[in-house]
């Protein structure tokens, strides 16, 4: 007999995804999970693998107790058949037809097959990446984003380092140092763009988010018993090494974003982890026309976007971390479900969670504002010998050549004067780096392939093999 509930496939296995499918799958609805790690939790809920017989995983999280709920209530789900989970399924493209979807997947590690998941509707939990600024040395090894530093920790049970800088801006610093630093790393210092005053200036709106306030004061307290310097409205200049990084030079910002002279500091380490600032992966609602406000998806109040039968939730939408993610997955769960059985949803069916979800998109607003008070003069610090386009090589040089002497108004135009954004990544990591460097606006660019592709898989028959 067959199934003939509607399906409702799920991309992105993260807190918003889980919660999501969860919400559905309880409501009548056929999930399939698709997600490109080889287990659930995305990069907030990562754990080690299981090979490496990690004894007290949970000293590698917070939040464990969530954690642990979303996992039994997956188990439970997939115990009985309402949520397929689909694990190391890289999503590279989902067909919108005339009444459903079909969502095209690469398999495992090769990704040399791919997959064809078709659905009444899609649910995109696709979460977000880090945001990447070159700088003299960025390249060395023993440089790592600070989201790769925490994956290492949290996935691989690997240090990067030694002795470490965390460096950069933005709350994910915090987690990376003190997990760092409790995994036995000397954290020699955290090196924040920020400084207090603008936080201060909000104090209002942190009081509307008490636990997150006590997080903080947690990770203070964790930096404090680790002794590890906190250093605000300082900023990394050069990374140094030869074969690999051995010393990073650290500068005080004066009131206009630039480096003070003869206040630079010198660092000896060999890793730096570095990050500033996280940006919503959009490339599968670019590829299926939902709108976007600025670098996030638009949603209603319901997580729904402007094309029928996409729901989007978590940092796709904007970013805010795990708390809010699950809060978006909810509903957005829950609307679908209502949606794809007929049923006119019912908005105090989540009223709990639209509660949370406007609480903690207030306190991330005020958080970001703060972050962003006063912008760093980066681009001056990149020399014109800095990589900025790591996969083509290009330098911060060739971009200005490409503004400067050859006329390029814009990123399009200096992607095709100097390959910048042309490689493996498509311009995902570097473009933000190059859009500085050019002094162009980044503008979303509309891909049909939210990844590369094997050729043999484009040129396969029509119809690949199907998930039911």
């Amino acid at each position: 007999m067959s199934d003939h509930r509607p399906v409702l496939a799920v991309i992105g296995a993260g807190p918003a995804g889980l919660a999501a499918a969860l919400a559905a799958s309880a409501r009548g609805v056929r999930v399939v999970l698709i997600d490109s790690a080889a287990a659930a939790g995305g990069q907030f809920y990562r754990q080690p693998a299981p090979g490496l017989g990690a004894g007290r995983p949970q000293a590698l999280h917070h939040q464990w107790r969530t954690w642990r709920r979303l996992g039994a209530g997956l188990d439970d789900r997939l115990a009985a058949e309402s949520v397929t989970q689909l694990s190391d399924h890289h999503v590279w493209c989902v067909e919108r037809g005339s009444q459903d979807f079909t969502v095209h997947a690469l398999i495992g590690p090769q990704q040399e097959e791919s997959v064809a998941v078709h659905a009444d509707g899609v649910l995109l939990a696709t979460g977000g990446y880090e945001k990447v600024l070159p700088f003299p040395g960025w390249t060395l090894p023993g440089v790592v984003t600070a989201g790769g530093a925490q994956a290492l920790l949290k996935g691989g049970l690997v240090l990067p380092g030694r002795t470490a800088v965390v460096a950069g801006t933005g709350p994910l610093l915090l987690p990376v140092a003190t997990g760092l630093a409790a995994a036995g790393v000397e954290v020699l210092a955290l090196v924040e763009s920020a400084g207090p005053a603008d936080f201060v200036r909000r104090a209002g709106t942190w009081a509307t988010a008490p636990a997150k306030l006590t997080e903080g004061f947690a990770y203070a307290s964790q930096l404090l018993y680790h002794k590890v310097s906190v250093m605000v409205r300082h900023v990394v200049v050069e990374a140094h090494g030869t074969e690999r990084l051995e010393s990073v030079t650290v500068a005080a910002l004066d009131s206009e974003g630039r480096p003070v002279p003869g206040a630079e500091r010198r660092l000896t380490c060999d890793a730096l982890a570095v990050g500033h600032g996280m940006l919503p992966h959009t490339d599968l609602a670019d590829g299926l026309g939902c709108r976007l406000d600025g670098p996030r998806v638009h949603v209603d109040d319901e997580q729904r976007t402007e094309v029928p039968g996409v729901w989007a939730a978590g940092e796709t939408t904007g970013i805010g971390g795990a708390t809010l993610s699950l809060a978006e997955g909810h509903i957005a769960g829950r609307s679908a479900a209502a949606r794809l059985t007929g049923v006119v949803p019912d908005p105090h069916d989540w009223a709990s969670a639209a509660r949370a979800r406007t609480r903690l998109r207030s306190f991330f607003a005020a958080l970001d504002a703060a972050y962003a008070a006063r912008p760093v003069r980066w681009t001056e610090q990149v020399t014109d010998e800095t990589v900025v386009c790591r996969c083509e090589e290009v330098t911060a040089g060739a971009v200005r050549e490409a503004v400067d002497t050859l006329g390029a108004g814009d990123l399009r135009t200096v992607k095709l004067l100097t390959r910048a954004g042309m490689g493996w990544c498509q311009g995902r990591m570097c473009e933000p780096g190059v859009a500085g460097v050019a002094g162009c606006e980044p503008v979303p660019a509309r891909r049909l392939l939210a990844r590369p592709v094997p050729l043999g898989v484009l040129a396969a028959p029509i119809d690949p093999p199907a998930v039911q």
